[in-house]
């Protein structure tokens, strides 16, 4: 069996998507790449995160080609796929359908900066792409065009995606997502929130950067 390490992750980081309720049931998928292989390793489609065992996950290479596995992979794995051709800063990718992102992304809405760990997306803001039907070509440049120079993106009517050097790392920022995602929306039900300025928000990211 390939990788046994990586599958034994995602296996693990599935868990920790129910058990953080960042997602429900069977909905989203977890991936990472392995650049000197050209592979990657996502979850299968339709199946319960506590159920997965390490001989379910999929590997596959950047053409869409499964090179082991007998599971259907991801309805998502083009999403996923796009970022590991374009971006070489990207090496795990975390897609949830999480309450409050999802709430944002379903009135087509970014997360500006209300909190300065919307900073742990790489900028001042997480946009929101433009919808697209899920598992299409379409969803994925979406997808991939808004999240530029960030790692989270909120996908329109649909969910969070994020990403990073390692899925611990991309499993964090879309933890910390939803909370600013949680904190936009409740400010909101109380009035105009106060937003932190460009300026602090360039502070706060050469600060992450030293740590």
């Amino acid at each position: 069996m390939l990788y046994p390490k990586e599958r034994e992750l995602i296996v693990a980081y599935g868990k920790k998507l129910i058990e953080s309720k960042l997602t429900t049931g069977t909905s989203g998928n977890i991936s990472i790449y392995l650049p000197d292989k050209k592979q990657l390793l996502i979850t299968p489609s339709g199946m319960d995160y506590a159920k997965i065992q390490q001989e379910d996950i999929i590997v596959m290479d950047l053409c869409g080609n499964v090179v082991e596995g007998n599971k259907k992979p991801s309805s998502e794995y083009l999403m996923h796929q796009i970022f590991y051709r374009r971006r070489n800063d990207i090496r795990a990718l975390v897609h949830v359908h999480s309450v409050y992102a999802t709430t944002l992304a379903s009135i087509n809405s970014e997360i500006p900066a209300v909190h300065y760990l919307v900073a742990t997306a790489g900028g001042d803001n997480v946009r929101c792409a433009k919808y697209a039907t899920y598992g299409t070509k379409e969803l994925a440049e979406n997808a991939y065009q808004a999240m530029e120079n960030r790692y989270a993106v909120l996908l329109a009517n649909h969910g969070l995606l994020t990403g990073s050097k390692d899925l611990p790392q991309a499993f964090s920022i879309a933890l910390e997502i939803e909370f600013c995602a949680e904190i936009y929306y409740r400010t909101k039900t109380l009035g105009n929130p106060v937003i932190l300025t460009a300026e602090e928000m360039a502070n706060v990211l050469g600060r992450f950067k030293k740590e």
